[in-house]
């Protein structure tokens, strides 16, 4: 879009101009560490400018992330009553059972985080992460530190209104909201839960969330698995009772330190306390959701303007199986498609935020992509129509010096309660799909004065 791409260009012209003294931008940094900015020491953001979107593509973007989240929240729910849907997306039997329990709450997922491509004028949603909403506290006080810097106060100065998306005070918001759905009466503690302390240690979210949710007037504190207990029917620990208990650590990674003794599922199975997000969410953690939903045969039955929906804007996608299936209305057998239409698929690992490789067909050879698919039929994964990435000119900063490099930009906004309040932009070196990520950008929103 030419509004973009002038505003980037003038952006751009600011930096050569008048910032090439870099003080400023080791002081950026350094206030990402102060402000626990840091993802295993290093500040999560290695750009010097923020991720720009119009306020058309902001509209569009929320209209479409909204009415997908509704419509998954039901292809989340059918699954859970269907143990042959539940079956298909490979989930052990323990993360099946817990699936099943009450969470106390309507929705699936108080706190989700979709995956973006914005072209232009159009969007592609390609993973939903309802399970671990993470980014959101970073991606709140990165925008703060941008929108506060002397170069982007100036390019405001010019032809440019910038403001920021939602924030920490609505996910806290949408957190009470599932706590009184839950039953609950009086001002909750808040419990943010990690798998352990080095997790706490090495990850500054949990912290900025205690220190955010205290500030907004419940008090909260980062705690890691080990410390819980579950006595007299309350969940605490050193004396803190918890009353709602934020989970950033998945079902599987709880299972692999214990049984179901553990504290927070036994309160959880005594409905003693309130789980955000809970453990029927978990199906919601996988890639392979959006085979349910990109399936005619199972989505038949919904409007017929969520499944025009649907067709625009996710991409068909299959668990890794040897299966018959269809691609278009027309009936495949599934590894022969993935073999054969090697060129325009994908194989991504079947849990969002796995460690796993991705594999993109286009850049392999023949043999290399039958490897890839033997590997994908032993570990959970899907395949998908690949979609074309989105790259865009930044400046990066890494040990002291300035670089411009082309870079993969993912917007992930974040729904709460089902509506978008914040999003950032995960940002990796342009040159093909598996690369691991580089670092954030704040996502802000332009329009001209």
């Amino acid at each position: 879009m030419a509004q973009l791409s002038e505003a980037i260009a003038r952006y751009h012209e600011l930096l050569q101009s008048g910032y090439r003294d870099l003080d400023w931008a080791e002081g950026l940094q350094e206030q990402m560490r102060r402000r626990n900015l840091t993802d295993s020491g290093r500040p999560v953001s290695p750009v010097l400018r923020p991720h720009f979107i119009t306020r058309r593509q902001l509209e569009n973007l929320t209209r479409v992330a909204e009415r997908l989240t509704a419509i998954l929240d039901r292809v989340g729910l059918f699954c859970i009553e269907s143990p042959s849907l539940l079956q298909r997306l490979r989930m052990l039997p323990a993360e099946r059972m817990l699936a099943t329990l009450p969470s106390g709450y309507s929705r699936l997922a108080v706190a989700a985080r979709l995956e973006a491509h914005l072209h232009n004028g159009s969007l592609t949603l390609h993973g939903f992460d309802g399970c671990r909403s993470a980014g959101l506290a970073h991606a709140d006080l990165l925008a703060d530190l941008f929108l506060n810097l002397p170069i982007v106060k100036q390019f405001k100065r010019g032809n440019y209104k910038l403001s920021k998306l939602g924030g920490i005070r609505h996910l806290h918001a949408a957190i009470l909201h599932a706590w009184k759905e839950f039953g609950g009466s009086h001002a909750p503690n808040i419990a943010i839960i990690e798998a352990g302390q080095q997790s706490l240690s090495a990850n500054g979210e949990a912290a900025i969330l205690a220190e955010l949710f205290s500030r907004l007037g419940s008090p909260a504190r980062p705690i890691s698995l080990e410390e819980l207990e579950y006595r007299g029917g309350h969940l605490s620990t050193r004396g803190f009772r918890i009353d709602i208990a934020f989970r950033r650590v998945l079902t599987r990674e709880l299972l692999l330190r214990s049984d179901f003794s553990q504290p927070l599922l036994e309160a959880y199975q005594n409905h003693a306390v309130c789980l955000v997000n809970s453990f029927r969410s978990e199906v919601a953690l996988r890639r392979g959701l959006f085979d349910p939903l990109t399936d005619e045969t199972v989505i038949e039955r919904f409007p017929a303007a969520d499944r025009k929906l649907i067709r625009s804007f996710v991409p068909w996608t299959r668990i890794v199986s040897a299966r018959k299936t269809n691609y278009r209305d027309e009936p495949i057998n599934l590894l022969e498609f993935i073999l054969r239409e090697r060129e325009r698929l994908i194989l991504l690992p079947g849990d969002e935020g796995s460690e796993q490789r991705v594999f993109a067909g286009s850049d392999m050879s023949e043999q290399a992509w039958e490897r890839a698919l033997h590997h994908a039929l032993n570990v959970p994964y899907v395949v998908q129509e690949r979609d074309t990435a989105v790259c865009e000119l930044f400046p990066v900063f890494a040990y002291g010096e300035l670089c411009m490099r082309t870079l993969e930009v993912t917007v992930h906004p974040h729904v709460l309660n089902g509506e978008v309040q914040g999003a950032v932009a995960a940002l990796k070196p342009g040159n093909g799909a598996g690369v691991a990520q580089l670092g954030i950008a704040p996502v802000l929103v332009l329009e001209q004065h």
